[in-house]
């Protein structure tokens, strides 16, 4: 179990033991991230994800003549080039740079498609992508972002049903891909079956199975298994024939037939003595239980005949030929100038990896959906699918298959952080392909190289306005702890490609049944968002397919009994829904056997009482239904819903105090959260503390360590940098304090020292006060509350903020603005905390109406007053021509100057001090190397030291 219980001794009172830790709180970001970049994996070793799969999608691109093409092999990313601290104090972007190993094949003119003569291999700078830190964030232009996570409709086959106006009811089937075109299937109120592609014109389904490779009536009808192979006999009077009979010997009709309801032969005795005088002895008929396929089949079959051109229908009725000419006319709105370009249209509409892409996701779902093998690598819809569709729809006509349930989570999946930013270079890359194929058209071969070919900017400029204005990506919560991680653990149903909160109604916001341990009933806004956005249960994980799984614990049936084991499972909400699961709280007895002969659980929808022997899991604990935040909240369970949702939502809103107490009354949950959201500092290994003050601590290991072969102080050695008053988004304030002694001995998890809201290594939000109900002279009537005078002389509830004031110094049309302490018409009192260049000094005092920043700014020409005048005699002729244009506290403003910056273009000022930080480094360097050495001389001192010299071995 994880060692996160902090330096505070508590007592549970929890009658139910913990069996699995709750993972780390940010694993949704970071896994995420992780993945997209397969930074621990070779080039060669890359699965086909994330950013990888986006090259390989996109690559190899080739000229329209087939003269170039340029492939992909692998891609790299360096080190960022700043620290995360150099980019929140510049303002930039903490970004890494982005490189990819291209290869440009060249072939002759005269060359055989895919036949190369020539390549050239280089490595492309291809932009620099935005960073994750280690606590899950990002840092765009010196702010602090999250990308959140989107829930949203899963990419597969969706069923429904409407009632139309005359009381009928219709059945649709959507086929939503990652990428290509959108297809409904739909019954109408005349039990016909239609296609629309993209909202375009709609036909009837025939058009498009004979279009995809099933030509006659016969074959359409054959994969709906509408007939049944009989023996010719009396019994099959009263049967329906679809099919013409032919003499086998002959091949003259004996009886001719077909599917449209006037064609169809109702087979009576004088048929049967026909078909027995032609010696055929076993024909195809209507299966009776398949009348209603039939006729919707036989319906949409007959109105193809209105769609078609009637010029060029065959003689036998309509073929493939027919649907394709159709499809491209109806798609396209022209004519295909022959049959292999409409082949080719079709093919590229529905079977080509590049324009149609059901996912991964996509093919598991169809695969779950109608119990197929189809490998997942094969994202294209087959046609094998079209007529599983067709099938399932038929049954909903019939009423053995009902409507998916939208709401259920087996249909919505998270698009984590990794998954947009993938989406995003797909974006950039398909945006690249185009000016690389123009690039190619235009140069000739001698003088191309791939990176005269691609244009990095285009990277840049799309993955700038996805982290700077996408409605996913957005400026952290950052007031405490708990909003931090909160706010990387949200799940948001708006956004692209998702709902708005103006078409969004009550059931697509309302509590699921399969929200059980994957999405908190509680935690959600009270305002136009509510329901709308969510946050992830204590317990639950996204998979590799984006589905939200939750833990449970598996039951074992031994000599008649049934045992609760240790073993956990994690189940998707499609899963659960076909297993009996009890609570965490049912009772059980010393050896995990389930103590009661009825056991309360829960199977989809419903909470039956079962016998133990039903059961096939348990819950791990009460606390995986709420997320982290409603989890803080002692005795939950006694607390009204509506009131316990405010107060998990009103936690994130607490300022850090300047003396921060842990509660008396917790959850147990206050280290994890304290841990997960990065707050403290938590030692990596086993070590004993060296060395500790306000602004850093050093941890030997206790393992691994050998002082004696380390040349550098710190070599081997554990150096946590804590932070001293960083502002964060908020203007709350960050400052880490050590809790750890030198020569202490720490374990592994073991926090050493604490951040913004917490204590002793436990999130602490707000303060241990005694409360008293009762009325005092009317002073607390209705929301108003008395404080004692000691906590406000005590700074019980005082909190520290820190503002950044900001000014710029510019070149006007009247000459140069500029930093100084000389300003007109001001005493020496007001600038005594002002230093010479202009910017007051770190440890001043402030207070409202105090200069920060002493500028002055040139004044225009005019003609003098008489005042001006006399001010010019006695001043001097600099107090005439600039004016007073300093910045000031702001009203209501007090407080202490902990931090001072002057950012300069390169000039001469510049050059001068980037020349004295150089001389300090290059100073530092000296009497380091000087340490080294001798350091490397007392080594080698001891290593000869009573050894006799045989000579000197290698002169050189």
């Amino acid at each position: 179990m994880r060692n996160l219980s902090g330096l505070v001794q508590r007592k549970s009172f929890s009658r139910i033991s913990r069996v699995l830790d709750i993972p780390d709180l940010l694993s949704i970001q970071l896994d995420s991230f992780n993945e997209f970049l397969q930074l621990d994996k070779k080039p060669e070793d890359r699965e086909n994800i994330g950013l990888e799969q986006a090259f390989r999608v996109i690559f190899p691109i080739e000229d329209s003549h087939n003269t170039f093409a340029l492939d992909y092999v692998s891609y790299s990313i360096g080190k960022p080039r700043y620290s995360e601290k150099e980019c929140l104090e510049r303002g930039i972007t903490y970004a890494a740079p982005l490189k990819a190993k291209l290869i440009l094949k060249i072939a002759e003119e005269d060359a055989e498609p895919g036949v190369y003569s020539e390549s050239i291999e280089q490595e492309v700078f291809l932009g620099n992508i935005p960073f994750m830190t280690n606590r899950g964030t990002f840092i765009i232009n010196g702010a602090e972002r999250v990308i959140v996570s989107q829930l949203q409709r899963s990419p597969g086959v969706f069923f429904n049903d409407a009632r139309h106006p005359n009381g009928s009811i219709l059945y649709n089937a959507r086929i939503i891909p990652f990428r290509g075109s959108w297809v409904d299937i739909t019954t109408d109120i005349f039990d016909a079956i239609y296609v629309t592609i993209d909202r375009r014109k709609k036909f009837p389904v025939s058009i498009l199975l004979r279009a995809v490779g099933f030509d006659s009536d016969y074959d359409i009808l054959k994969q709906f298994d509408v007939l049944k192979e009989v023996n010719v006999s009396n019994k099959i009077i009263g049967m329906t024939l679809v099919q013409s009979i032919l003499n086998p010997d002959t091949g003259e009709v004996i009886l001719a037939a077909g599917v449209s309801e006037d064609d169809r032969v109702v087979l009576e005795a004088s048929h049967v003595q026909t078909l027995k005088e032609a010696g055929i002895k076993k024909i195809e008929v209507v299966d009776p239980d398949k009348e209603i396929d039939l006729k919707l089949l036989a319906n949409s079959i007959r109105r193809e005949k209105d769609k078609m051109d009637p010029d060029r229908l065959a003689e036998g009725g309509p073929n493939q030929e027919d649907a394709l000419f159709y499809l491209y006319r109806n798609l396209r709105n022209g004519d295909p100038p022959n049959l292999e370009t409409a082949q080719k249209f079709v093919e590229k509409l529905f079977f080509s990896p590049k324009k149609y892409d059901l996912g991964e996701v996509g093919r598991y779902r169809m695969n779950k959906k109608f119990n197929m093998n189809v490998p997942l690598d094969n994202t294209v819809i087959t046609p094998d699918d079209f007529i599983y569709i067709v099938q399932h729809l038929i049954k909903m006509r019939r009423g053995d298959k009902l409507s998916d349930d939208i709401d259920h989570l087996g249909n919505r999946r998270v698009r984590t952080v990794g998954e947009q930013l993938a989406n995003q270079f797909s974006i950039a890359f398909t945006r690249m392909s185009r000016t690389i194929r123009d690039r190619m058209n235009i140069h000739r071969a001698e003088n191309l190289t791939p990176q005269e070919l691609v244009n990095s900017r285009i990277i840049t400029s799309v993955i700038n306005t996805f982290f700077g204005t996408s409605q996913m990506s957005q400026f952290m919560d950052q007031t405490n702890p708990l909003a931090e991680l909160t706010h990387k653990r949200r799940l948001s149903a708006l956004g692209p490609g998702g709902l708005t909160r103006e078409r969004a109604g009550f059931e697509v916001r309302d509590v699921h049944y399969t929200h059980y341990g994957r999405l908190c009933p509680i935690e959600t806004p009270e305002g136009p968002n509510i329901g709308l956005i969510s946050s992830l249960a204590s317990y639950a994980v996204v998979n590799r397919l984006g589905f939200i799984e939750t833990p449970y614990r598996k039951t074992r049936l031994k000599d008649g009994k049934v045992y609760v084991t240790e073993e956990v499972e994690y189940l998707s909400a499609d899963d659960e829904d076909r297993s009996v699961i009890a609570q965490a709280n049912a009772p059980l007895n010393k050896d995990n056997s389930f103590a009661l002969d009825v056991v309360k659980c829960r199977k989809g929808a419903d909470y039956p009482a079962v016998p133990p022997e039903k059961v096939n899991y348990m819950d791990v604990a009460p606390i995986q239904i709420v997320s982290a935040a409603a989890s803080l909240i002692p005795f939950l369970e006694h607390d009204d819903a509506n009131r316990a949702l405010m107060g998990s939502n009103m936690q994130r809103q607490s300022v850090p105090l300047l003396t921060p107490s842990t509660p008396i009354v917790g959850t147990g949950m206050e280290g994890i959260i304290a841990a997960d959201s990065r707050a403290i500092v938590v030692a990596d290994t086993d070590g004993v503390i060296e060395y500790v003050d306000a602004n850093k601590i050093i941890l030997r290991p206790l393992e691994g360590f050998d002082a004696s072969v380390s040349l550098d102080e710190n070599e081997g050695r554990h150096v946590y940098h804590l932070k001293k008053y960083q502002r964060t988004n908020q203007d709350t304030a960050i400052n880490q304090r050590p809790i750890v002694r030198k020569n202490q001995v720490v374990k592994k998890g073991q926090p050493l020292a604490d951040g913004t809201s917490t204590n002793k290594g436990e999130l602490a939000l707000g303060r241990n006060v005694l409360v008293a109900f009762m009325p005092w002279r009317g002073y607390n009537f209705e929301d108003a509350i008395v404080l004692s005078e000691r906590m406000v002389k005590e700074d019980i509830f005082t909190s520290v903020h820190v503002k950044e004031v900001e000014l710029e110094v510019r070149e006007t049309k009247r000459g140069s603005e500029e930093l100084t302490r000389e300003i007109p018409n001001v005493s020496e009192e007001a600038t005594k905390n002002i230093e010479e260049n202009g910017i007051i000094r770190v440890g001043a005092q402030v207070q409202s109406g105090d200069i920060l920043i002493g500028k002055v700014t040139p004044k225009g020409e005019t003609d003098p007053t008489p005042e001006e005048k006399l001010l010019r005699a006695i001043f001097g002729e600099k107090a005439g021509d600039v004016k007073d244009a300093s910045k000031r506290a702001e009203p209501g403003t007090s407080g202490v100057v902990i931090d001072t910056r002057l950012f300069v273009r390169k000039g001469k000022e510049s050059r001068r001090d980037e020349k004295i930080k150089i001389e300090k480094l290059d100073n530092e360097l000296t009497r380091r190397l000087a340490a080294l050495k001798g350091k490397l001389t007392r080594k080698l001192l001891g290593l000869l030291e009573g050894h006799a010299c045989t000579g000197i071995y290698d002169k050189g």
